[in-house]
């Protein structure tokens, strides 16, 4: 009478040993799930932030964003550089500004350098003289008020390259996206976090 209860306890082992060796199965699924979640998230924060800095912010703010092309401006502001700038009052504008202005007023051509002086023309108006930092002459024309594009506001490495990539309606699609993003991360947060709350109550009851 004794064999099967032997045999009962062997299987009970067994099956115990079973739910024990699942147990670290498991919780590998896990920590490789919530890994998942991490570099998803990640990645969905970096996109948004480029399309941030890169679009919407500029738009938003009646900011210009250009593309560093040459090393006139070499180490601080290299080639591929994102420069954003924004209009500010010509009195605010002083030597060590970095400035972004029209190589002729009306004209498209701009160049991004610094301020090294100020001037004033026979006109009265106040001028600026400008050099890249990487170069050893100042530039060979003072620029006036009228072709200052605006001022450095911020700067971000490689940017500039998907800034020269993007197109007009590429722009406006660009800021489509990070708003959906965010408002898709934001259902994500609230639905999380509602589910979880009513995980909690159904546990406590």
């Amino acid at each position: 009478m004794s064999a099967p209860a032997s045999v009962e306890a062997e299987a009970g082992a067994g099956r115990h040993a079973a739910v024990r060796s699942g147990a670290p199965r498991q919780q590998e699924d896990g920590a490789l799930a919530w890994v998942g979640r991490v570099l998803s998230w990640l990645a969905l924060f970096v996109t948004v932030g480029v399309l941030l800095a890169t679009v919407v912010v500029p738009r938003v703010t009646g900011a210009t964003a250009y593309t560093v092309l040459t090393g006139s401006m070499r180490p601080g502001l290299p080639p591929g550089e994102l420069v954003v700038m924004r209009p500010v009052p010509s009195d605010s504008i002083g030597v060590g500004t970095v400035i972004t202005y029209q190589i002729a007023s009306g004209e498209g051509a701009v160049v991004t350098h610094r301020v090294i002086a100020t001037a004033e023309n026979a006109r009265g108006e106040r001028t600026f003289v400008t050099q890249g930092d990487a170069n050893t002459v100042a530039d060979q024309e003072p620029v006036r008020e009228v072709q200052v594009r605006g001022a450095l506001w911020y700067h971000l490495p490689w940017l500039g390259y998907l800034n020269s990539a993007l197109t007009g309606p590429q722009r406006g699609i660009a800021t489509i996206v990070a708003v959906a993003l965010l408002g898709g991360y934001a259902l994500t947060m609230f639905g999380g976090a509602a589910l979880d709350r009513r995980r909690t109550s159904r546990r406590a009851s």
